[in-house]
Formats: C-alpha cells, structure tokens, sequence
C-alpha cells in the first residue's frame, strides 16, 4: 500500500497546527461569544483551552505512538475496534469541513467591510474549491504556505493586542459574570471550536519527519501559542472596544477590524481586514489538507470504498481532497455560522472524550508496540478529567447540538452495520485488555504496530550504533543448525552480560518455540528480556550456509527456498521494552533493504559485518592517509582528535585486525576508524577531513559511486 511521503518537520507541524487555529477564535467568534457571555468571554476562552488539554495530551500521544493518517479515526479504529473507529473517522471528518467552512464565513464577513454587496456564498465557494487546487499539489506545498502565512499572522496580531492593552477601559469588566453560569458555560462550549486546528495534524502524522519529537512539540508549542492570543486578545478587545460594540446585532462578525479601528483608525481596520482574510485563507487551507486524510485512512481500511485512497504521482490523496470538497461546500449551503460552530464545538468534544479513553486502552493493553515518543502526564487522572467533562458542555450548547452529535454517531453506526462489517474486520486493543481477563487477543494490531515502529526507527537518545559497534561477531561459511547457533550465540552473549549460557540458551529457544522470533528476508532475530542486566547486547551472526531451523516456529516461517543466512541475538532489560522492540525493529528496517543481504554476504570480515547494520548519516569510515587533511591525525591518541562530544570512535581495523579504541590510543597511517555520532557531527567531521566515498568501504562505495560523503 503506498504511503504519504514524510515531509514535513517541526516548524511544519507548528505551522498547521496554529494557522488552523488562528482564524475564527479569534475573528470571528468573540463578537458572537460576547452576546451570550458578556465581558466573561477571555475567562471563557481560558477554561476552554484548559479543559481540551486533557484531549489535546492524549492526541500528541497517539500520534506518536500510531503516526498514520487520518488522526482520530486510526486511534480510535485501532483501540476500540472499527465500529467506533468508523464513528469517529465520519463525526471527526465532518467537525474538520465544519471548521473551513466557518473560515470561509468569516472570509466573505471580513471581505464585506470593504465591499458591502459581495456575494458571501460566491466568494466561500471560490476559496474552497480553490483551496483544493492548492491541496492537489502536495502537502509540502500547503505547509510552506502555512508557515508564511503564520508567521504574518502572529506578526499582526502582536500589534493589534499591544495597541488594544494600551486603549483598554478597566471598567470594561464590571459585572463580568453578572450574566450567570449557564450563559457562562454555555460560550465555553461554543468556543470549543477555536482550539480544534491544534489537532489537525494528527491527521496528517504519517508526512511528519521524526514523529516522536515533532509531532507532540508542535502541538504543544501551537497550544501555548494560541491560547496566549486568545486570552490577551480578547480581553483587549473587550476592554477597547466595549462589550455593547461587541454583542450588537446578535454579534458582530468581524470583531477585530472593529477593535483595530479604535486603536489604530481606518489603517488599523485596514490591516486587521488583510490579517483576517490571510487567517481564514490559513485555517481554509489547513483545515482541508487534514480533514481529506480521513476519508483516505477510512479508504484503506475499507470503511470508504477504493477510490478514495488513490494517490497520485505528488504523493497526494487527490480523490480524498476533491470529496472533502464536496462537503465543505454542503455545509456552506446548509447553516449559518453560529450553527456551525456549535455543531463542530460538539463534535470535537465527543472525540477528544474518546481520545482520552483510547489512551486508557492503548496503555491497559499491554501491547509492548505501543511505544508513544510523547506520554501524557499524570496518567489516568488527565484521561478521567477529560471523558467527563464534555458531556455537560454539550448540553448547555442547546438541543441541536446535542442531536446532531447523536445523529453523527447514528450514521456511524449504520454505515458501520450496512458497509464497513462485511468488507473488513479487524479488532482493537481493547480485546488486548480483555485478553488479560482470559479472553480474546487481536494479533493483527500488534504486527500492525510492530510495523509502524519499523518505520519510525530508533530514537536519538537509543544506543543503536555503540550496541552494533560492540556486538560480538559470529561467521560460519557451512551451514548450522539453529539449535546449535544459539548455543554458540549464547555463550558469547554470556561474557557480556554475566549470565549463564544454559539460560540464556534456553530464553531464546522458549521465544522461538512460542513463535516469538521474527524471520524476514533470510534474517533470523532470536531476542530476550533480562532482569539482570543495565543495557542491551547483541551477537551478529553470518551463516552463508544457511541455517536449519531445527526447534520451535519462527514468528513468519521462512518460504521453502529461502535461505536464513544472518541472525541477530538481542538480550535487553526487561525494564525497557520499549527500546528493545526500537532495536529489532530498526534491523528489521535494515534488512528490508534490498541490497542488504548482499552486502551482508560480500562484508570482509567483522568489521564489514558491523558497518553493514550502521545508518549511514551517523556512520563516517575514514582511511588516514599518507598525505592529505586525514594525515595529521596519524600520532594522534583519540582524545586529542577532539571529537564532537556526542561522536564515538567506536572500532579501528589496523594490518586487518580490530582494535576497540581508547582515548589514549594511537592513530597510526594506514587506520581505518570507523566514527559514529549525529548526522550534523559526521557531516561536520567529512568537511573537517576531507572524507570521500572512496574511503568508505568496498560495499559501501558501490552504492555512493562518484559522490562527496
């Protein structure tokens, strides 16, 4: 199945996350805020941010534990089962295009103070459907235009609250919360609506380039963002502008042109008339880039019919984008903006209930793959706050909001019933949480996520290189037997951690008996958790033989003609399983690689058979050389080389022997060092000595022929 392209980083995820928030909460809605709330609304605005934390913590987790596309619905679909999870992919999908299409309201409001007699409903259809143009040409594309836009954004409205600080009239707040609770509480649901851009990228997590840091940062950093200008910046407003200016007319639908031309006059109102058409154009955009990857993550688990997971040759989901459209435009026809708000606000509250509750089951499960870079704090206790706090919020939004979000789940229910059960079925982890009662245990999700953590490979902080660098070696030219591979592997593994062979032996052999070991591509990977040890150890063996599974069932046996020619020994503390099932995964990634098995065949000799396991941007192989920038290091120890504090000098290879370096052990000509440390450290050292790829090693040269290194 093709996946999305990962393209997007941390200012990425920034960008998308706060540009599809900055729009309506704060252009829109306070004028419709204060003629319910009053001058309550900043304190309305503030408990409304803190009671979605609980939702927008649990969010970031997922995300990094599960980072596919379609947000909500992959994390609701994978812990509670399809028939919730297809609840959630249609409730969260129509909240998103419920969302643009209040932006693209308040894009034709603002348009109007300028050209009264503008066709609102021309103008919000022109910007959505040309808002899918922009979508079509890839989310890299849409998430540049998002950090400009940002940036722009932010820029205007640090102007606009500084200014409304200084034009404020204290007594603006008299008598704030004369009103009464339920008006109160009532605003704090319609408000709800602001905050929902913080998750949007959710949805889009499986383009986002180093999930476990940029995915949970971003949003954090977005929700700090906004909250900060909704709660400054409506208390600004309130105390330039007056509550009556504010709430005439039933709400006044550009809130801040009406504030910038108290402070600042018709240039102010000017301004702030560009920074609302830019913010509306922003959560347009943004609000249809990750509401379009719910249909398609819907697609591929078969809820939605096929078509809907096409992707084309920019890595777009194009059928996804043009159908969510379609619906953006239904909503425009259909209801006025105050409608929509709480009708999305209602929604959004319900899923962020139920992300909470997915937390709960992910963590109960005990499904060792779920391995979240990002953990919610103060667990469950967040979770508990967040589940039951929606409901009366939703209440005091009205009847209609609270049928609506009935009705969303009733299609659900029905489309789950009448389509989605006789395509496809597939459980969640919740029955992994049964399965510790004695029932039920869904298989499928555990692959499913052993695959996820194959994609996203070790973190940072995991030893990966020095556990290679380190490992002992084993090479056989005939064939072995499984059995006796262990024993061998078991002994050498014994020396490093201070364990016996025999038990050692027999926790590997109890694993693959019990279908614990994987097997893929002529790789066998035999692993175990140890009480007793402070890190992991590994053993590398090479078999060109073959080696003959004699015991137990390997977790995918191999093909008849397939011959098992590399093993890999993993024993890890069973304290941190998580970093244990980051390490199998990473060689699992490694050996996926079509070239690896020869370059595994054709290494020369231990050293090779290291380098072959180590990622090439944290891995620097250098020859000293009789002559060029790598001589002047011949005389030197490691110590004075001054590496880069996160750098290793992990294995020398000197006359065809392997030295395993010291600080105060002497380079000499001829060396080969091999150096590991972070993608900018090697990229500085290649520069420093002039490395090329003709000093790498033979296998290694093949693949980067003609290139600088």
């Amino acid at each position: 199945m093709p996946r999305l392209n990962r393209e997007l980083g941390l200012f990425d995820v920034y960008a998308i996350a706060t540009g599809a928030t900055l729009s309506s909460g704060f252009f829109l809605l306070p004028g419709l805020a204060a003629a319910q709330a009053g001058s309550a609304i900043p304190f309305a605005y503030l408990l409304a941010g803190l009671l979605l934390l609980p939702g927008i913590l649990s969010m970031a987790e997922l995300a990094t534990a599960m980072p596919r596309a379609g947000g909500i619905y992959y994390f609701l679909d994978r812990s509670m089962g399809q028939r919730v999870g297809t609840i959630g992919g249609f409730g969260t999908w129509a909240t998103l295009t419920l969302k643009s299409a209040f932006a693209l309201v308040g894009l034709g409001a603002y348009l109007q103070v300028y050209f009264p007699e503008a066709p609102v409903g021309q103008i919000s259809f022109a910007f959505a459907l040309g808002f899918a143009g922009i979508n079509l040409l890839g989310a890299k594309k849409t998430s540049a235009l998002q950090l400009v836009l940002t940036v722009v954004l932010l820029a205007m409205l640090g102007w606009l609250i500084g200014a409304g600080v200084t034009a404020m009239d204290p007594a603006a707040f008299d008598g704030a919360f004369d009103l009464g609770p339920s008006p109160f509480f009532s605003t704090v649901g319609l408000v709800i609506v602001s905050y929902m851009g913080l998750t949007h990228v959710a949805s889009v997590s499986e383009e986002v380039k180093n999930p476990d840091r940029n995915l949970a940062l971003g949003m954090l950093l977005a929700f700090a963002t906004v909250l900060l200008v909704y709660v400054l910046g409506t208390w600004a407003m309130v105390g330039a502008v007056g509550v009556g200016a504010l709430s005439a007319g039933g709400g006044n639908l550009a809130p801040a042109a009406s504030m910038a031309r108290v402070v600042a006059g018709p240039a102010g109102e000017a301004v702030m008339t560009v920074a609302a058409v830019l913010a509306f154009f922003s959560v347009g955009n943004a609000g249809l880039l990750s509401a379009s990857r719910y249909p398609l993550a819907m697609s591929r688990d078969q809820v939605l019919p096929a078509a809907l997971r096409r992707i084309s040759r920019r890595g777009v989901p194009w059928v996804a984008v043009l159908a969510t459209t379609g619906l953006i435009l239904l909503w425009l026809w259909l209801f006025d903006p105050s409608g929509i708000a709480k009708l999305a606000s209602a929604f959004q509250l319900i899923m962020f209930a139920l992300a909470c509750l997915a937390v709960i089951v992910m963590r109960e499960s005990g499904l060792a793959p779920y391995d979240p870079g990002f953990r919610a704090p103060l667990y469950p206790w967040v979770q508990i706050v967040g589940i039951v706090t929606p409901l009366p919020l939703i209440i005091e939004m009205g009847w209609m909001a609270t049928l609506v979000s009935i009705a969303f789940v009733a299609f659900g229910t029905l489309w789950y019933s009448v389509y989605a059960r006789d395509h496809i079925r597939r459980e969640g982890a919740i029955y992994h949480v049964f399965e510790r009662l004695g029932q039920q245990r869904n298989r499928g999700l555990e692959r499913e996520l052993r695959q996820i953590l194959k994609e996203k490979g070790v973190r940072d902080a995991d030893p990966f290189e020095a556990l290679i660098a380190s490992s002992d070696v084993l090479d056989f030219e005939g064939s072995v037997r499984f059995s006796a591979l262990v024993d061998r592997a078991s002994q050498a593994l014994s020396q490093q951690v201070g364990v016996s062979a025999t038990r050692l032996a027999q926790g590997l052999l109890e694993g693959t008996a019990r279908g614990l070991t994987p097997m893929s591509r002529g790789v066998v990977l035999p692993h175990l958790y140890l009480d007793s040890i402070s890190g992991p150890r590994m053993v590398l063996a090479r078999v060109r033989g073959g080696i003959e599974i004699d015991t137990g069932e390997p977790d995918v046996p191999p093909a008849e003609d397939e011959l098992i020619q590399a093993a890999f020994f993993l024993a890890s503390p069973a304290a941190n399983d998580g970093r244990h099932l980051r390490t199998l995964a990473q060689i699992a990634g490694r050996v996926d690689d079509e070239s690896f098995l020869t370059e595994w065949l054709e290494a020369e000799d231990d050293l090779e058979l290291r380098e072959v396991m180590l990622r090439d941007e944290r891995m620097l192989v250098m020859e000293v050389l009789s002559e060029g920038a790598s001589s002047a290091l011949a005389g030197m120890t490691i110590e004075e080389m001054a590496l880069p504090e996160s750098t290793l000098a992990a294995m020398i290879r000197r006359r065809g022997q392997l030295v395993v370096p010291h600080e105060d052990t002497l380079i000499e000509t001829g060396d080969r060092l091999t150096i590991l440390g972070s993608p900018r450290d090697i990229i500085d050292l290649r520069h420093r000595y002039d490395v090329h790829a003709t000093t790498a090693p033979r296998w290694w040269r093949r693949g980067t022929q003609g290139r600088a290194s």
